[in-house]
């Protein structure tokens, strides 16, 4: 008779559901597992026999198969460990067929029998919960699995803990979620002096999550404004932190259980390769982009990036989401995230500095920003230049605000867009709004649709640049409490859109 279990296996953040089907029957001696498993799921055999040894449990000079079903969905990891000793052990009768069947296990053995913990525990939960099923995982995956209220967690620290459990020898009580995480923000937008209009543009940015590229000489702050939105943006909704969490889950990035209610802050450096950035390698796994969805994707020197790597942002910043093509599969990741680069305006970095000559100016910056493509330019809803500092204003006392006052404006901005878009879940932000609903909510009045007009007509705007110029007008709306886009807010949107235009 054949004993069943249940685990996943992993496609992108989905967890698909894999039956374990474990036989013994009379023949030969020998432990054999099918299914596609890739090398470390064929290596679960020893650690199981090993595991099971150490309890004193000898397996039968039988011929044991263990099937993960379906066969062509290939099975990777070392969290096919435990599903295949639960299975085994029901299939010798040891613990009930019963409780194995209702059961989604992952964990990895160690040879003495202790659980090791495995990532992907969350999305995991997700599945089990959706199927009806108890989840069993390592003691130190517990935590953060029964984040998910619909799911029953048992997590023992080893194979002999299970055992009592499902025997009732000794009842493991279900896992409790772990402490969310607290945001802890130790830069301030007050230590920022100056750069009145590089922080008005942080804060449209992240009021309304636009894309934002910075640009100025080096030295001049744009790294140091950048590390500061972290201070400014809301925390992540329950649904926005699940998500979140449960790449993070995958990418093994969850400590101690506890899910982060601050917003991912990445800032990969410009020698990532495109794996890196956006996905891939061995197993498919999520990116930069996938790992700051919800949050921000900070590129700093953003010329210097790979121009494979540059043009493969353009369709994941449209469309919010992002295909791993594989030969054997199409995994799909989440990265709705607000992208901020900073580059210098040249190779050597002082084109527009005029205490430093750049020798070769103006060629020297039209070749250095034409490393970024008119497409992927074309995507960012405000561009600003951050003039240098000079050092007598260093000495100047502190005069800006606070981050805190900057975040309560953005938290009431971000009030009125949930509120606004509480019928329509594929938006949540102004910068998700498109078609008819853009219209309906950022339709200027006849002052600011006469001056966007002639702004279109003069400078040529595309169609992606002037809606994304009402985007940002909306967003600059809802920080001044106005439920109208006035000739104002057009005006001062315009303003970022056509910074460093060739036009101008």
């Amino acid at each position: 008779m054949v004993a069943i279990a249940y685990t996943v296996a992993f496609e992108g953040i989905e967890a698909r559901l894999v039956e374990v089907q474990c036989a013994v029957t009379p023949g030969v001696p020998a432990f054999s597992i099918v299914g596609l498993p890739d090398k470390a799921v064929s290596e679960a055999r020893e650690r199981v026999r090993a595991a099971l040894t150490a309890m004193a449990i000898a397996l039968p000079s039988k011929r044991i198969t263990v099937n993960l079903s379906p066969a062509d969905l290939p099975k990777e990891g070392s969290h096919f460990d435990l599903p295949i000793a639960l299975a085994l052990l029901a299939a010798l009768d040891i613990i009930p067929r019963d409780d194995a069947v209702q059961t989604v296990a992952l964990g990895e053995l160690s040879l003495d029998g202790t659980l090791v913990p495995v990532v992907g525990a969350l999305p995991a939960a997700m599945t089990a919960a959706s199927e009806g099923r108890m989840l069993l995982c390592p003691a130190a995956c517990g935590a953060e699995a029964a984040w998910v209220g619909a799911a029953n967690v048992i997590a023992p620290r080893s194979l002999a803990a299970m055992v009592r459990h499902f025997t009732g020898q000794s009842v493991i009580a279900p896992s409790v979620p772990g402490e969310a995480q607290a945001a802890k923000h130790s830069r301030d937008f007050a230590d920022v002096k100056g750069q009145e209009r590089a922080k008005r543009a942080l804060e449209i940015a992240a009021a309304g999550r636009h894309h934002l590229l910075l640009v100025g000489a080096p030295g001049s702050g744009k790294s140091m404004l950048a590390a500061r939105i972290a201070g400014i943006l809301p925390p992540l909704s329950p649904a926005e932190a699940l998500e979140t969490s449960m790449i993070h889950s995958l990418a093994g990035l969850l400590d101690d259980g506890g899910i982060n209610r601050e917003r991912p802050f990445r800032e990969p450096h410009h020698t990532a390769s495109m794996a890196a950035i956006v996905g891939g390698g061995r197993g498919a796994k999520p990116g930069e982009i996938s790992l700051a969805h919800n949050g921000v994707l900070f590129m700093d020197e953003f010329p210097e990036f790979p121009r494979t790597v540059l043009e493969t942002l353009r369709q994941p910043i449209e469309t919010g989401e992002v295909v791993v093509a594989r030969a054997n599969a199409h995994v799909r990741y989440p990265c709705r995230f607000m992208l901020v680069a900073a580059a210098n305006p040249c190779k050597c970095g002082y084109l527009a500095d005029p205490a430093r000559a750049c020798t070769r100016a103006p060629v020297c910056g039209e070749d250095y920003m034409g490393r970024i493509s008119g497409p992927l330019m074309d995507r960012f809803d405000l561009r600003i230049e951050v003039p240098p500092v000079a050092f007598q204003d260093l000495d100047l006392p502190q005069s800006g605000e606070r981050s805190a006052v900057i975040a309560a404006r953005i938290a009431a901005a971000r009030a009125r867009q949930t509120a606004r878009f509480a019928g329509h879940p594929q938006a949540r932000v102004n910068a998700d709004a498109e078609g008819h609903l853009l219209e309906q909510i950022a339709t200027p009045d006849a002052e600011g649709r006469a001056l966007l007009l002639r702004v279109a007509e003069k400078f040529g705007l595309s169609a992606r640049g002037y809606h994304r110029i009402l985007r940002v007008a909306r967003t600059i709306a809802d920080l001044d409490g106005s439920d109208a886009v006035a000739r104002h807010h057009v005006a001062e949107a315009v303003g970022y859109r056509l910074a460093m235009a060739k036009e101008v």
